[in-house]
């Protein structure tokens, strides 16, 4: 049975252990999450739709497609809304480039009091940036413990051993792939739009996910810097 997480975050003995203990992450390559158990992980970016805004035939069409595709996955998926503030101060500077380098005094009156607006309503209302994301996994049989006839094995031909441990690594990649396949090709009548995380930003995703204090200011992943194709 294919889990999605590890047993090792709910264990309550582990106070006091450093920050990576907490993360089941063993390697992040070729856009392929490796947990430290030896499962694979793929992350899809997706973008959102409005769907009070579409027509009652649309909105049938959508649930209809989404349906399909629950009933067409043999294997668990994960989908995570990660929420953060939203951080307009990039734009707050350039409305206050904009107001010094403005030489008529009105529109230089009328850009500041925008400015002051924008930045008020956003304090007030709290508002929110959501990026959505599906975790599409691949179980393999979680390796045995070595035991003294492997030990000699690899230390007498630890290139073979390398190549072999390459080439099941492409052999897993490939149908972990064929799930990510089957899920852009599912999800594509609805109308959203998706694009596999490559490493660069599979390492961003989880470095601003695991330290929110110090990437605050940051900028996230967006759906518009990603290749996103409908399928």
């Amino acid at each position: 049975m294919e889990t999605l997480h590890s047993k090792n975050l709910t264990k309550d003995n582990s106070a006091g252990k450093a920050v990576q203990s907490f993360v089941d992450i063993a390697e992040i390559k070729d856009g392929v999450v490796i947990l430290k158990n030896g499962t694979l992980r793929a992350v899809l970016m997706v973008s959102s739709i409005n769907f009070d805004l579409k027509s009652s035939q649309e909105q049938e069409a959508i649930v209809a497609n989404y349906q399909s595709f629950l009933n067409s996955v043999d294997f668990p998926i994960q989908i995570v809304v990660s929420s953060r503030k939203m951080d307009i101060n990039p734009y707050l500077e350039t409305l206050s480039i904009k107001e010094k380098e403005q030489p008529n005094e009105l529109l230089r009156f009328q850009i500041a009091e925008y400015r002051d607006f924008v930045k008020n309503m956003v304090d007030a209302s709290n508002i929110m940036a959501k990026s959505f994301f599906i975790i599409i996994p691949f179980a393999l049989t979680e390796a045995k413990k070595e035991g003294f006839v492997d030990r000699i094995r690899v230390a007498l031909n630890p290139q073979q051993i390398m190549l072999e441990k390459k080439m099941e690594f492409e052999n897993y990649k490939s149908q972990l792939w064929q799930r990510v396949d089957h899920v852009m090709a599912g999800l594509g009548g609805t109308g959203i739009r998706m694009a596999p995380l490559s490493t660069e930003e599979l390492i961003e995703l989880y470095y601003n996910s695991y330290n929110p204090g110090v990437t605050e200011n940051t900028d996230m992943i967006s759906t518009d810097e990603l290749n996103i194709s409908a399928v």
